[in-house]
């Protein structure tokens, strides 16, 4: 039976790669995929890991409707076996209403992949709604890793390498972005909690609790 299922994971845990791998092991075997993304850091119709791999793909505008897409192109006569649809969580709830239709009446499987919370670990609205419809939910393998060692469980965004808490819930970025740019970085929750980065920890460290006191 076909399915929509989300695969879910911090930024930095191989996502990506996994749609990319996927799509090369079913075109080896004769099947054609539709892949859909939405603001990858490759740019517009681009579907990238970080790995270096890097792929076309269909951008999932804002108001897209989805499944007409995939009508329309069977219908001029295109061939599609299954669809991939990458960075998920920016996709609006009415379209993946649209990917489960695409499952349920085009008998395709929906592999879909994206992070669930935002840099404020609020649901963003399509994780969300893939949680509610999917047919299975799989969280990646690959652990994404605190600076700490800890095992990355949240996003943080980053501006001059300190952690912020406001802002628009959708701002294009990058982990290993230089530290003066607006960026991302996967944190364990304590550390996420004290909004304690990669570049304010070794700022601590350079600034002991007690200064010297010299004696005499």
């Amino acid at each position: 039976m076909p399915e929509l299922v989300f695969f879910s994971g911090t930024m930095d845990c191989g996502k990506s790669t996994l749609a990319l791998q996927i799509t090369h092991n079913r075109s080896a075997r004769g099947l054609v995929g539709v892949i859909f993304t939405r603001d990858d850091r490759a740019g517009e119709g681009k579907l990238s890991s970080r790995l270096g791999l890097v792929t076309e793909a269909v951008e999932a505008g804002e108001g897209m409707d989805l499944y007409a897409y995939l009508v329309d192109q069977l219908s001029k006569g295109g061939k599609a076996d299954y669809v991939i649809v990458d960075e998920a969580q920016f996709l609006a709830p009415d379209q993946i209403d649209q990917l489960a239709r695409i499952v349920d009446e085009l008998d395709m499987d929906v592999f879909a992949f994206g992070i669930t919370t935002d840099f404020r670990t609020k649901l963003f609205p399509g994780s969300q709604r893939l949680i509610e419809l999917a047919d299975r939910l799989e969280q990646l393998q690959v652990e994404a890793l605190c600076w700490c060692g800890a095992r990355a469980t949240h996003n943080a965004r980053t501006v001059g390498g300190e952690m912020v808490v406001e802002g628009a819930q959708v701002v294009v970025g990058d982990v290993n972005r230089p530290a003066e740019e607006i960026g991302y970085e996967v944190l364990c929750r304590r550390h996420h909690r004290r909004r304690m980065t990669s570049a304010t920890s070794r700022a601590g460290s350079l600034s002991p609790d007690v200064l010297p006191v010299s004696s005499g």
